[in-house]
């Protein structure tokens, strides 16, 4: 007969203790204590599989649960319940080693499902120790990245495996998605951890330096050239190289990105002589490289050698569930750089988050709480203090239905207003921040779209290639 699992719930509340039993009891063995005390020396007397803690309580919190868990048993999978008052508080104890947090109030079916993931987490975990090093590791580290959505489950896994196979690999998705932190997890998590992680943006490089950048150039090989130069391939000698926007490439470099690929070994501008080199590429970008290749402005052949281990990153509208967790985390990062203290977010902030379509993605978020962060006035960040386009447009929402309460002429005005906004967002995104280009298209003058721009308080840098 199979062993149930074993499960502790801390929880100065009766009715929460009493909850947890009724909905776990028939498959788990659960244990209950009312405060951190009893939990602390229930902890030192046996191994649970799962432990469910409430954050604040009196005398021992829920930190000293989590690091006394931990300390004794770092298999042990923590999760930690918390208030919309203290979802920093859950943040913190995600980054000190919890699996997950539950916001209370919550459906019962919640609880449920968060255990069983916890259960399988662990059971995962285990058995990696039992295959040994050779295994999946358990331990992968995604810095900076939030996430517990089905989605950033499976891109944590496929970077973890990415990371042990020390092979190529293809971050796709739209910009402000985190490609960045992705390739910086894989380097940091792989063996060749100690050795340099060096990132460029191709869409940066001028045309006529892009080959010398990434390659190098010999001494006089072009007018200035006064002495030789490695690239950047060099740089990244045994470590990582990544090459984000790599789509932006010209069709000459990808010839010889293609080569280097191949033969392990380039050849500097201007030089013969072959330098052999062992670098790790992890290329990045918000194109569709196929479409690229069949349309003849991408090679195809050094698409295939670049998406050996392909691993898509989903945008934020995507993955709901982890807005809110993103926004602690951010909120807190901000508060701190600007030396500010608040609270958190009032529930009605959070519930706009949530319903804002987020075409710029984290990034976008990120700089959206930026600004919530230095406007706020109270203890808490409000909906009030959020950018006006993430309060007006709301993913379903009609202007009409918005604004059936206003004149005519107003309710026009609303309409027009999110129109403009919402034409000059998609512009800039499809031209990625560049306003001639967008200008030209939209067939009016660059300086009336800057002053456009200017009104809506849009940010053409918001939508120039980054990861």
């Amino acid at each position: 007969m199979e062993t149930r699992g074993r499960v502790l719930v801390v929880d100065d509340k009766e009715n929460i203790l009493k909850l947890f039993a009724r909905l776990l009891g028939d498959t788990y063995e659960v244990t209950c204590a009312e405060d951190g005390a009893r939990a602390l020396a229930l902890v030192a007397a046996q191994e649970f599989d799962v432990v469910v803690s409430d954050v604040r309580m009196p005398g021992a919190d829920g930190f000293e649960v989590l690091r006394a868990v931990k300390s004794r048993y770092p298999d042990t999978e923590v999760v930690m319940m918390t208030g919309y008052a203290t979802v920093q508080d859950a943040v913190e104890a995600m980054r000190a080693g919890a699996f997950d947090y539950l916001q209370k109030p919550f459906l019962p079916d919640a609880p449920v499902e968060l255990v069983a993931r916890a259960m399988e987490r662990r059971r995962l975990r285990l058995q990696a120790e039992r295959l040994g090093p050779e295994s999946p590791g358990s331990d992968f580290v995604f810095a900076g990245a939030v996430g517990r959505s089905a989605a950033m489950q499976e891109v944590h896994r496929l970077l973890a495996q990415a990371a042990r196979l020390d092979i190529t690999v293809l971050l796709t998705g739209e910009t402000g998605t985190g490609k960045e932190l992705a390739a910086r997890a894989v380097h940091l998590n792989s063996a060749r951890r100690e050795k340099p992680f060096v990132a460029v943006n191709c869409g940066a490089l001028p045309a006529e330096l892009v080959e010398s950048e990434l390659f190098g150039h010999g001494k006089g090989a072009f007018t200035g050239a006064a002495q030789a130069k490695a690239g950047l391939f060099e740089e990244a000698h045994g470590g990582t190289l990544f090459l984000d926007e790599v789509g932006e490439l010209p069709l000459n470099a990808q010839v010889k990105l293609l080569r280097v690929l191949q033969e392990r070994e380039l050849r500097r501008v201007g030089e013969t002589r072959p330098v052999q080199v062992d670098v790790r590429v992890v290329a990045a970008t918000h194109r569709d490289l196929r479409a690229a290749a069949a349309q003849g402005r991408f090679r195809e052949d050094l698409f295939y050698r670049l998406n050996v281990f392909p691993v898509q990153l989903p945008p934020l509208r995507e993955r709901k569930e982890d807005i809110s967790l993103l926004a602690a985390h951010l909120l807190d990062k901000h508060y701190k750089a600007m030396g500010r203290t608040l609270e958190g977010m009032t529930p009605e902030a959070l519930r706009t988050l949530v319903g804002y379509p987020w075409p710029g993605n984290v990034r976008e978020l990120e700089n959206a709480l930026m600004r919530a962060v230095a406007v706020a006035t109270g203890p808490s960040v409000t909906e009030r203090d959020l950018p006006p386009e993430v309060r007006e447009r709301q993913e379903g929402s009609l202007p009409g239905g918005a604004a059936k309460h206003l004149p005519y002429r107003d309710a026009l005005d609303l309409a027009r207003d999110r129109f403009s906004r919402e034409y000059l967002t998609a512009l800039l995104r499809d031209f990625e921040g560049n306003v001639t280009r967008a200008a030209e298209h939209a067939g009016i003058e660059r300086e009336s779209l800057h002053r456009l721009l200017k009104r809506y308080s849009i940010r053409s840098d918001d939508f120039k290639p980054r990861s």
